[in-house]
Order: structure tokens, then sequence, then C-alpha cells
């Protein structure tokens, strides 16, 4: 007699199991006819998927085949009688298999003695082993259960969930009689524990559910939190379904549609994932996201990218599923952890009361009766930094209430008066709109937002969803409110304390990145739409002009920063120019500091900050002396040279051997360096006397310097692949060049610094390691014609899976004699090399360069002139040296 999965009737045909087991009988040996059924199985299942079958019965029903095969391998096993049993047990024992899943079997004696089993256990183990499935196993006695499921938490999780697939039901049943909640694990303890082992996971995922590359089973929001749900409900009400768990009042129509949906659609992913590697891979990395988005369906519009498409759906799901865990074991909690403590009850107003510290709504009816109060309650949170979170009841109000967020309701004065009293709170402003995405209300009220949840781009810089990243900026926004933040942001620390008005932060950071994945210009979208609000919401015309320029140009700090020449004057005028006055400087390098930590975590270096301290700083001296009175590069270079004369005097240095070496320097120096460094590097040239070339000098932060990179200079005979074998040498030293100043003197010397950082973007300090760069550089560089000209380290997995285009963009640089070229092209070990040989066969000579890598491309910028010094303006050479580039950037590197 086949087994027949009590939970699960087939409606598919996938596997004649009467006419397998008659074929059977005539087999001299089962193994092969079992393999063939497993394939012939999985190929029906796959046929079916691709198909569009529900995935629900596919993963059910691969379960149930599963049940069929281990029935019969059973009975042609002699030797196991009526005091063993075949369970299956974990996600096999929920009736859930994917096409790779271990498959979790559990051998039930009645009595501690095994020895009466063990041979026919062992090569029934082995049968399973010879057909190909990949099995979890146990074999554990009634006793064995109780012991170890009262000593683990993981183990008792995974009992719970058993059927019984082969003997006697009996034993499954007096074993779930041992493990009831009145002999161990009662439901409180049970959940505490459960609790616990999600928050550790969270913690290993940073508590988001916004990963490049997920995990499908553990992530946070994928199906461990669905479970987890499942689990508590079973030990409180053992129950076997979430039907049950909506029937006893814990979970309504709508949030079982969002787990039923959200379940659905991570299986769809989690099947695909196994059909496509041919194993149990759960995590969806990027070699897989395109693919599954076109087998889904997906392909790329003018907007978005196929698998953006895929990703934002994949994200909003488990926020909402994540949301819905949040708000289920907060409920648990107040209902199983401490329905007996009595709750201290302080009124707020006629709506709302604070009861153990958690916000809670006076009537079911508040919202459908006054629905300002969607709004008000994170006022009231806003307001009163005490209350600590809002009921789970009350969660549930709002989530059932939210519909009632209209045209009609954003448009109502009292709600506007609302929102902007929030925004104007002097609270934790920024928690309250987190937690209005969280329960799907800031996106009701800002429709404009509401498009931008879970909307990732598909790349390695942008890590997080726009409404995620928004949301983190904030969040850094009230982080620099903090004494503790002047450490970090010492300059932005500083400077939020002295902005006139802070909602205008909080607007602006709301908007920066609003216009987003709707075709355009993002940042020109966001203005308009800036703009829109600040009419509704009654800001006045000056705000909202201040308004409508931070967002459209609230790229054009970092991009000044990074990619232009911030020690030419003219570039700070410009700049400066842009800016208009110090308020609008103020307010944008807040912004950008904040940005730019939002995006990416590894993307915030001291580098980063001390170019954007530098240009803040230059730019505000520029608005105090006015703009009709710029700083000449005349003023600039004598400012320089004064003031670094008088600090070398002070230290007692021979002046008349500094103005002679000074004599060779040429303006450049001067122009290029800030007074300290031209002491530093006067000093160690003068130091160096006729040794040898090359002098390599290294200068690293103080360790109380939060900001900066380590400084290399070199002083050597100038030859033209000097810069090819340097970034080869330090490719080679693991280092990354973020600056790079190249200069030489009347004399034919090279003047040359490079800031550079370690491969977690960090300043070099440790004297050991200073001095392995210094000799390392010196031994490559005293001989610049023996460099290795292409770097052979493997290129990252990630970076691999992302076509960047190579772009070249050459241009004359206004503000000198120079050309600059702009280069985006995939990031690849030895990139820097390879442009420095191409340089060298071109007849190009470098004079900086600035070096930002985003993610899976680098963005680069070279001021160059050919070997006059002239700048490159002969269309056909310019023509030529690009073409070349894109010739070789263009080409995979080490794989």
């Amino acid at each position: 007699m086949l087994l027949h999965h009590y939970r699960f009737t087939p409606d598919l045909e996938l596997f004649d199991f009467d006419e397998f087991n008659q074929q059977l009988d005539g087999q001299r040996s089962p193994i092969a006819p079992f393999k063939g059924a497993l394939k012939e199985i999985q190929a029906r299942l796959d046929e079916h998927f691709l198909g569009g079958t529900d995935i629900r019965d596919l993963v059910r029903g691969r379960a149930w085949c599963m049940d069929q095969l281990l029935a019969l391998a059973w009975q042609r096993h002699p030797g196991l009688d009526d005091g063993v049993a075949l369970l299956a047990v974990g996600g096999y024992g929920r009736g859930e298999l994917h096409p790779h899943s271990d498959i979790d079997l559990m051998f039930l004696l009645a009595e501690d003695d095994d020895t009466p089993y063990r041979e026919a256990l062992t090569s029934f183990i082995t049968f399973l082993w010879d057909i190909g499935l990949e099995i979890g196993h146990s074999v554990r006695s009634l006793n064995d259960c109780e012991r170890e499921a009262e000593a683990d938490v993981t183990v008792i999780t995974n009992l719970l969930e058993s059927r019984t697939l082969a003997g006697l039901e009996q034993l499954r049943q007096a074993m779930r009689n041992r493990l009831a909640p009145e002999r161990m694990w009662p439901a409180d303890r049970f959940f505490e524990a459960k609790w616990q082992e999600q928050i550790s996971r969270h913690y290993r995922f940073n508590n988001s559910e916004y990963h490049l590359e997920p995990n499908i089973k553990s992530s946070p929001g994928c199906l461990r939190d669905i479970q987890m749900i499942g689990w508590v409900a079973k030990r409180h009400f053992d129950t076997e379904s979430y039907e049950d768990v909506v029937a006893r009042g814990f979970m309504n129509d709508a949030e079982h549609r969002i787990l039923s949906q959200g379940q659905a659609f991570l299986w769809q992913v989690r099947y695909a994932l196994h059909m496509l590697t041919g194993r149990a891979e759960d995590r969806l990395l990027f070699d897989h996201q395109s693919t599954i988005a076109e087998l889904f369906g997906y392909r790329d519009t003018p907007e978005r990218l196929a698998v953006e498409q895929f990703m934002k759906r994949y994200y909003r799901h488990v926020t909402a599923l994540a949301g819905l865990n949040d708000m289920l074991l907060q409920h648990f909690d107040e209902v199983i952890l401490r329905p007996r403590v009595p709750l201290k009850v302080q009124p707020l107003n006629e709506r709302f009361e604070i009861a153990g510290g958690y916000i809670q709504a006076r009537s079911r009816a508040v919202f459908r009766n006054q629905p300002s109060a969607l709004l008000e309650l994170f006022y009231l949170m806003a307001e009163h930094p005490e209350i600590e979170g809002v009921r789970a009841d009350t969660i549930r109000l709002i989530r059932d209430h939210r519909h009632l967020i209209d045209d009609m309701y954003r448009n109502n004065p009292e709600h506007q008066a609302l929102f902007m009293a929030l925004l104007r709170s002097n609270g934790n402003v920024a928690r309250q709109l987190r937690r209005m995405n969280r329960y799907g209300v800031l996106g009701k009220y800002l429709p404009v937002f509401g498009q931008a949840v879970g909307l990732m781009q598909h790349d390695l810089f942008h890590i997080y969803s726009v409404d995620a990243h928004t949301l983190r900026l904030l969040k850094c926004l009230h982080g620099m409110r903090k004494p503790q933040a002047r450490r970090e942001f010492p300059v932005a620390a500083t400077l939020i304390h002295q902005l006139p008005r802070m909602d205008i932060l909080w607007i602006a950071g709301l908007f920066h990145d609003i216009g987003k994945g709707r075709g355009g210009d993002h940042s020109l979208i966001g203005a308009r739409d800036v703009e829109a609000f600040a009419e509704k919401h009654g800001i006045s015309q000056r705000d909202t002009r201040l308004l409508s320029w931070l967002v459209e140009n609230h790229l054009l700090m970092s991009m000044i920063a990074q990619k232009r020449d911030i020690t030419d004057p003219e570039v700070i005028r410009d700049f400066a120019t842009a800016v208009g006055d110090e308020t609008r400087l103020d307010y944008l390098y807040v912004l950008t500091v904040a940005d730019i930590n939002a995006t990416n975590p590894t993307l915030w270096n001291g580098w980063r900050a001390s170019l954007l301290r530098q240009l803040h700083a230059e730019a505000r001296r520029a608005l105090r002396r006015g703009l009709e009175n710029p700083l000449e590069r005349e003023d600039w270079v004598r400012e320089t040279r004064d003031e670094a004369r008088s600090l070398l005097s002070v230290i007692g240095e021979d002046m008349n051997r500094v103005d002679a070496l000074w004599r060779s320097m040429g303006e450049d120096f001067f122009l290029q360096y800030a007074p300290s460094e031209v002491v530093w590097q006067t000093q160690g040239i003068l130091a160096h006397g006729d040794q040898p070339p090359p002098l390599i000098l290294i200068n690293a932060p103080t360790a109380d310097m939060a900001e900066g990179g380590t400084k290399v200079f070199i002083h050597t005979h100038s030859v033209d692949n000097l810069f090819a074998a340097t970034a080869a040498a330090m490719e080679q030293l693991g280092l990354s060049i973020h600056d790079a100043r190249i200069a030489t003197s009347n004399n034919d010397w090279t003047l040359n610094t490079f800031i550079v950082l370690d491969d977690q973007d960090r300043a070099i300090r440790d004297p050991v390691r200073l001095e392995e760069i210094r000799r390392h550089l010196f031994e490559e560089l005293d001989d610049p014609d023996d460099y290795p000209t292409i770097v052979t380290r493997h290129t990252p997995r990630q970076l691999k899976h992302f076509k960047v285009p190579t772009r070249v963009i050459i241009e004359q640089d206004p503000s000198s004699d120079r050309t600059m070229l702009e280069l985006t092209a995939p990031d690849r070990p030895g990139l820097l090399a390879r442009v420095g040989g191409i340089f060298l066969e071109q007849g190009i000579s470098l004079s900086a360069a600035k070096i930002a890598t985003l993610g899976e491309r680098v963005e680069d910028v070279f001021y160059i002139t050919d070997r006059r010094g002239n700048p490159l303006t002969d269309p056909a050479r310019q023509q030529q040296l690009r073409e070349r580039l894109i010739e070789v950037l263009s080409v995979q590197g080490p794989g």
C-alpha cells in the first residue's frame, strides 16, 4: 500500500507509482529503476515549473513523490519491524522539497538498543545514497529524542515538524507526547529561544533585507522568517497550518495573503536557483539574477533593466514579510511572554496612550473616525522619545487603515500641517520616517516615494534600494547631531548645529534620489517633485528655491571633489560661484557626507573625507573673500611658498639650499601642495642629498586623525614609464591609488605624490607595513623599465557579472593648459598599470589623476599633455588614444 501525504493530494501527473512498484518485482537490482524514477520525476517537475504551474504544487508534489519512493524502498528492506519508524523531519517534515533540498530523515526506535536494526538501517541508508539521494539522517530512540530536545531548541524544532513515512505512527505520537509543552520548552521559553536565534541570524545579515546577493533561506524577510512564525504558532497553539493561526485571531486574512504570496514568490526563486545550478543553492548571486529575471518573464525597458524589475519585486516581498514577522512576533511577545505583567498606562490624548513603553490606540476605531491620527501617531513618537515603539495591535490597525491615505487625504491642510510638524520636531525624525515606511504609510502619503520602494540599481556601488538608501541618509543626518559624531564627522557634526533649519535637510534628503527609475536625470525630476511638495505644504519661496537647488545639485560637491583638481584656484572659484553663498555650501556639505555614507559602507573613507573638507574650506574661503575678488594662481603660489618658507626657517633648514632646490621646482609644485606638504618633501629631498634615487617618502595620518590617506612621495629621474611602473608596484602590494599628482622639475626630476589606501579603503599606519611598502617601491622603481606591465591577480567573481562599457571623454581643462581625460571602465586588477602603459605608448605625459572605484566600475580622471607639455588638441590623436584605451580596457582581465 503506497503512502499518501495527509496534507497533499497531487493533481499533477508526476509519476505512476503503481506501475513502478510492479516493475520492481522483475528487477534483479532496484538501484537503476529508482535512479530512473528520481530523474523522471525531477524532469516532469522542471517541465511544470517552466510551464507556470503553481509552485506550491511542485514543492509539495516533490515531497509527496519522495514519500512514495521512500515507502517503497522501506518495504524492500527486511528487518525493519514495528520497533522502528521512518520519519520525515525539518523542511521535508513540513512537506516541502525543492529540487536539491536535503531530505531530512530520522529513524525512530522504541528502545535505546539499536543492535537489532543496525544492519538493516545501514543497508537502507546505503541504498538511498546509491540511488543518488542527498539525505540528512539521524537514529534516535524515544529517550534520545526527549534528552536531546530538552537540551537544544534546534532539535525540538526539527522534531516538531515530523511525519511518519513508514512504520508505526504510534511511535511518532509517543515522541510528541514526550515533547509536549507541559514537559519541556513551554511556549514562552520556546519563543524566547527562537527569537534570540532570529536576532542572531538577522545580525549576520546586518539586520537588513537589502543585500545585493541575498540568501533566499536566511536573509531577513526570507523563508526562515516565515518558518519562524509557523514554529512559534505550532508550539503555542499546537496547530499545523497558518489557516489555524488566522482562525485563532493571531493573523488576519490580509496578513495571511502577504505571507502566502511572499512564500510562493521565494519558493519560485529558490526552485529556479536549484534548477539552474544543479545543487542546493540558496544565494541569489549576481551569477543567477539576470537569468532568473528572464526566466520569470522580465524584459529590459528604457527606464529599467529586467533584473532591476525582478529585484524590485523581491525587495518588496521581503520587506513586507519582514514587517509582518516583526509585527506578529511582537504580538506573540505581548501575548505569550508578558500576558500577566500589568502595564503602566499613560494617556497622551484622546486618541493615544503609552502602555508598557509602547504607544497604542485607545480605540480600534481611531483611524476610521479620525484618519489624521495615521500621521499624528508618528508626530507624537517624535515628540516623546521615551516611547519605545508601537504596540502590535496598533501596527495592525495602521496597516488595515492606510488605504485611507488618498489624494483627498494628501490635500487636506490638517494632514499637511501634521507632516510638517513631524519634520520640524526636535525628536528623532529619521526613526519616525523609517517607521512610516515600515508600516506602509510614507509611500502612501508621498506617492513619489512609494514608487522608489524596492527600486534597486543593478551594480556593486548602490547596495541598497532607493528607499532604504534614503532612510539611511536620514539616519546618518540624525547621527551627526549627537556629540560622539564629532570624531567621525568633525566638520559635518559642527555645521549641522549651525544650519538655520533642520527640516530643510530632512526634506532634501527625502527627495534627493526620488526621481530614480522614472527616466531622465533623477536630480532634475527630484527638484521638480520637491518644488511641488513645498508648494503644497506652504513652504516659503526662499526655502523652496534652496530645497530645489539642493536636490538638483546633491551630486555636485562629491563630483568636484573626486573628479576635479581642487588645488586649482579656478576650480574652487567655479564651484564657489555655482554654490553662491555659505548657507548653501554648508547644507550641501552635510547632505553630501550623509549621501556618501548611506550609499555604501565601504565608500566613506578618510581620503574622501579629506577631499570634501578641503573643498568646503577653500570654497568658504573664496565666498568670504568675495567672488568678485578671486584668489589668482600667482597669489596662491606666493602664499604657499611664503608659509612653507616660514615653517622651514623656524625648524632651522639652510634657506640657501631650500631656495636653490625651489628654483628647479616650477610653480606647479606650490600650486599642488599645501605648505606642510612642501615642507615635508623639501626636507626629504635635502636630507637624501647625493644618495642614489629613488627617494621614497611615506607619510601616514596619525592615529588620532580620522581623515586622510597615506601619502607616498617619489623623487627620482623622470622617465616615461614611471607612472605605469608605480601603479603596477602598488597593485602588487595590494594598495589602491586614489589620487596622483605628477610633476617634473626644471632639471627633469619627478615630484610625484600618490594617495593610497589598503584593500579595506583605510589609510596604512603600521610602521612595519609602511617600511615594507617603501622597500618594495624602491626595489621596483630603481629600474622602471623592469616593471610587470600586467598584474596577474584574479578578477573577483562579482565583477565578472557586470558588463560596463569602456567610455573615454577627452576635453580641454577650462582652468589650465591641460587636457582632461575622463575614463569609465570595468574595474579590473592592473587597470592603472594598463592605462600608464597606453600613455607611454601614445606619447602622453600625465600631470594629475583622480581615481574613483565605484562598485564594479572605475571613474577616473587624468590630466594629460603631450611630451612637450602642450594640451592634446589634435582630434585625430585624441581619437587614436580613445580607441586604444577602449580596445585594451574592454578586454576581460584574468579569470
